[in-house]
């Protein structure tokens, strides 16, 4: 590189981030770096074909002062921002954001077809569906659901479980997809993939190109999927509603199957409110407050708080943005206390059900492996629980995974 020579740059996004900095990344690769304005001024020149002196004037111009811009585009380099024209051919795999991920970004939908879709109207019905599905709730609170009796519409446990399935997938399917076509309808791309919070089993929609967007336009696809699960709440609901009025006779099964998904919706809604999860409120949380890496923050904090932070860390936390040091000041006791959050909402929803499943598995498995009824309760108890174990197996792999990486 020379003074008089141009910088081949990838195609950079350069969103504003505040007065005085600028939120630059490679949506390709979904990785996103803040720095400070003036970089900006050096990438806009450099986009335009300008050589390293004319985007150094530039950026004095702008600064007052001198910046060495040689410098910085070296630093673009070590971020892999730098245009490689001998790997042209070959699109570069995103950055693994989920243990289990696809590997490229989906964009066979078009924006302008799913645009209506998440405009002021289609929002405000989203709004109302939610209203309702509340209202339906305070005004008939024997709609509530119990797990107890809800989560089982069948005489037959492992009937029940097998008819939890195909709803659980759908709904988590159709959720995940909200937050695809959310995103479709900005013009970004998105890929799906499966994480874990806790011990719970979860799947997720990468939205890392967001960050390509003004913070403003950011809450659509963050909020997207909870924009379905609202409509598809307030439809079950308002079965249940006429059933409960006497304006619709329906066959007991299927109240009883409405009553289970009902549950299972609330269930799924609810563990979207759990911030300290990282959940679609936290990434709502996030956006709204202005923060980067809340998370890691929230982290070095807490360690610092009780005696643990090591030199290294200190200084990432001191070079730490002042919005995510003002948010982690209480989301860090938030996160903490979370623990007990999470706690509830696993006893008082899931762990009455798991109990009752785990009950009746007992039951058929010691009758022995010669019975029927041993392999059917094991393939009931097995497809219920699957998840959760999935859960547990990805857990123990990240610890072991950070054991060999201290150790190292």
């Amino acid at each position: 590189m020379t003074a008089t020579g141009t910088v081949a740059l990838k195609a950079l996004s350069v969103v504003p981030e505040g007065e005085d900095e600028v939120l630059v990344g490679d949506p390709a690769t979904g990785t996103f770096v803040t720095i400070p304005a003036v970089g900006g001024v050096v990438i806009a020149a450099l986009q335009r074909g300008a050589s390293v002196e004319e985007a150094a004037a530039e950026a004095e111009e702008f600064a007052g002062e001198p910046v060495n811009v040689p410098s910085f585009v070296e630093t673009l380099g070590e971020l892999g921002f730098l245009a490689d024209p001998s790997d042209e051919a070959a699109a570069p795999d995103p950055v693994r954001t989920a243990p289990i991920q696809a590997r490229r970004w989906m964009t066979s939908v078009r924006p302008e077809i799913v645009r209506p879709f998440f405009g002021r109207v289609a929002w405000t019905c989203y709004a109302a569906c939610l209203l309702f599905s509340l209202g339906v709730f305070a005004v008939r609170p024997n709609l509530i659901p119990v797990p107890a009796t809800d989560a089982f519409p069948f005489a037959d446990i492992g009937l029940s479980a097998l008819a939890w399935l195909p709803f659980v997938w759908f709904a988590a399917a159709s959720h995940e997809v909200g937050h695809w076509l959310g995103a479709r309808a900005l013009g970004i791309q998105t890929r799906f993939g499966v994480d874990r919070r806790m011990i719970m089993l979860v799947f997720e929609t990468d939205l890392t190109q967001l960050w390509t967007l003004p913070r403003r336009v950011r809450y659509g696809p963050l909020l997207a999927g909870l924009a379905v699960d609202s409509v598809l709440l307030a439809a079950l609901l308002t079965g249940r509603l006429l059933i409960d009025l006497g304006l619709w006779r329906a066959p007991e099964p299927v109240g009883s199957l409405l009553a289970a998904w009902v549950f299972i919706k609330v269930m799924q809604m609810l563990w979207q409110c759990l911030v300290f999860l990282r959940t679609d409120l936290y990434a709502v949380l996030v956006n709204a407050l202005g923060c980067r890496n809340l998370w890691r923050v929230k982290s070095l904090m807490l360690k610092r708080a009780f005696g643990r932070l090591s030199a290294e860390e200190a200084a990432e936390l001191a070079d730490a943005s002042e919005a995510d040091l003002r948010t982690g000041r209480w989301f860090r006791w938030v996160w903490l206390a979370g623990g007990a959050g999470g706690a509830a909402w696993f006893c008082l929803l899931l762990l009455p059900v798991f109990a009752e499943v785990l009950r009746w598995a007992a039951e058929g498995l010691a009758e022995g492996p010669l019975t029927v009824g041993f392999w059917y309760r094991l393939l009931c108890a097995g497809l219920l629980l699957g998840p959760e174990t999935l859960a547990l197996i990805l857990a123990v792999k990240e610890h072991v995974g950070r054991l060999a990486t201290r150790r190292s």
